[in-house]
């Protein structure tokens, strides 16, 4: 599996602390089947826009990104690590030319709104990073305390060119039940196109057990698609395939009571 939403570069956000709770993520991570992991920091999009701002931020995630690449190569050295950020649109237009700011490099950028929250305009700054040649992932849409229920605020963020990632953790209920009834309605439409673990270095890594539960679900497929296959296109610079709507299991008093049993 490949994950590219977690916060396990040490000692920069609010993920690992330090660098043995990194490498405690990372073999979590293995332990789980994840074999290739995009660490992705926070980053505030108005800091992309203020030049001495970044320099000075990107350079003190760049010690701590060293760090634990050295070390991950010796510890851990099955697990691909490569870098990104998710960077706040605290501002509709950040400037995403450095590299570092994108997931490995590529043309894709995970992105998420402020304080948990879709600001005005949401579709509109997506769109704009469309327009501007990059490809926004939109970071847990299932978790923004005030997006429609009805997954209607989803559709309009994908008809603006977005991605969508959805957490694993949603699928289990770790984050409440609005979170969880959101994320298992876009994996039921087919509107998630990746899955990650959000992961903070703390606490149960819920990528496996989420893909457990989505098999259990009938959607072996959906799962393998979403951890596997779509991001192994992302890291290449290619765009997600499909995932196939995932039909919803009747309730068990209907599959008890099905007909024919009396």
């Amino acid at each position: 599996m490949i994950d590219f939403h977690n916060h396990v570069i040490p000692g920069v956000d609010d993920g690992a602390a330090d660098l043995p709770q990194a490498l405690a993520a990372l073999e979590a991570f293995a332990a789980q089947g994840v074999d290739s992991v995009v660490a992705t920091p926070h980053l505030s999009g108005a800091a992309t826009l203020d030049a001495v701002l970044l320099g000075r931020t990107l350079a003190r995630i760049d010690g701590a990104w060293e760090a634990l690449r050295r070390a991950a190569a010796g510890a851990l050295p099955g697990v691909r690590l490569e870098r990104g950020a998710e960077v706040m649109l605290d501002v509709p237009a950040p400037d995403l030319s450095d590299p570092r700011t994108r997931l490995a490099g590529t043309r894709f950028v995970l992105v998420e709104f402020p304080f948990m929250a879709v600001p005005p305009h949401a579709a509109q700054a997506l769109a704009g990073l469309r327009e501007a040649g990059w490809h926004p992932v939109l970071a847990h849409p299932e978790r923004y305390a005030n997006a429609a229920p009805s997954l209607a605020d989803a559709g309009e963020w994908r008809r603006a060119g977005a991605a969508l990632q959805v957490n694993a953790g949603s699928l289990l209920g770790r984050y409440g039940p609005g979170p969880r009834r959101i994320a298992w309605g876009l994996v039921e439409r087919g509107w998630a196109d990746y899955l990650c673990s959000d992961f903070h270095a703390r606490g149960r890594c819920a990528t496996a057990e989420a893909a457990a539960a989505l098999a259990r679900a009938g959607g072996a497929p959906q799962a393998h698609r979403l951890t596997h296959e779509n991001p192994a296109r992302l890291l290449a610079g290619r765009a997600p395939l499909p995932v196939p709507p995932l039909r919803p299991r009747p309730p068990l008093w209907r599959r008890v009571l099905r007909p024919g049993r009396g």
